[in-house]
Order: structure tokens, then sequence, then C-alpha cells
């Protein structure tokens, strides 16, 4: 028997479930009773096109909400990672002597995962450092005059201005 390619909602629901635990769609879809990850992208049309003609939230939704919440769970994976000292030393005939390999390894996998969180959700793994204002975070100027302050303030300056000019 191939792999299942008729839409049923526990398979998605069983997606779903493994997206939301940071496992990526393609992995799901090499796993025995999952669809080719193309066939997933083909119900997701689908859906999405039933969805508009009938309005809720369809696959593609459900597979966005699950990659949120799959991402938080990569985000904690990379501190469990890094809290795991287990197999950092190994006993040699002349005592504990560093893994060095072990722990370039798990290096190597926070930092694999960070960079894939940081380009598949940017707003909230980037290192971006917002300079200028942009739609979501305009820049602001706060004046902590009053309006009254501020022009008696202005108009006190072009007084000294012309005094200093009539010297």
């Amino acid at each position: 028997m191939g792999r299942p390619s008729k839409y049923t909602v526990e398979i998605a629901r069983q997606m779903c479930e493994l997206l939301a635990e940071g496992v990526p769609l393609r992995e799901i879809c090499r796993r025995e009773g999952f669809p080719v990850w193309q066939t997933v992208y083909d119900w997701m049309v689908k859906d999405d096109a039933a969805v508009a003609a009938g309005g809720g939230a369809g696959l593609s939704g459900a597979i966005a909400r699950a990659r949120e919440i799959g991402y938080d769970a990569m985000a904690e994976d990379c501190l469990r990672i890094a809290d795991d000292a287990a197999n950092d030393w190994m006993e040699t005939e002349h005592g504990p002597k560093l893994n060095a390999e072990h722990v370039q390894r798990s290096k190597l996998r926070i930092e694999t995962r960070l960079k894939l969180l940081a380009k598949w959700n940017p707003k909230k793994y980037g290192e971006r450092l917002a300079v200028a204002g942009d739609a979501e975070s305009p820049l602001k100027v706060e004046a902590e005059l009053g309006a009254e302050k501020l022009l008696k303030a202005i108009l006190e300056n072009a007084q000294l201005n012309r005094q200093a000019d009539q010297s």
C-alpha cells in the first residue's frame, strides 16, 4: 500500500500535533502513515479554496498555528541541549577529560536551531535591531513641556535673539 493521498482530519490533526512539538513538516511526511509533503501542500491549497468560499479557518491556518507553537518548542529544546552536560566529560585512565566533540556538536545543534528560528520567525527570534521607526513601532517624539510652556520658551528665545542682534 502506498502513502495516503486522501485528506483525513485524523492525519491533519496528527501532523499539527507533531508540528507543535517542533518536528519539521518534511520529517513528518517521511514517517509511515503520512503523505508526501507535496500532497500536504495540495491539501492546503484545496482546503484554503473551500474555506474562502465558506469562511472559517482551514488547514493552512491550523498548520501555521502549530508551527508557531513548534518554534517555541524548538527554542525550549535549545535550552535543554545547553543545560544537558551529561556527556561533556569522559573518563580516561588519567581522570576526567573534556569531550570537546560532544560540546561542539551540542553547540552546532543549538546554533542550527537558532538560525532556523530566526529565518522562520524573524519578528520573535531574529536579532534585528530597530534603529528607525516602522509601521509596527513608529518613532515618537515626546515633549515634556506642555504646549503653553513650549510656546513661551520659543517666544523668549526669539526675544533674546532680537536683543542680541540689536547689540
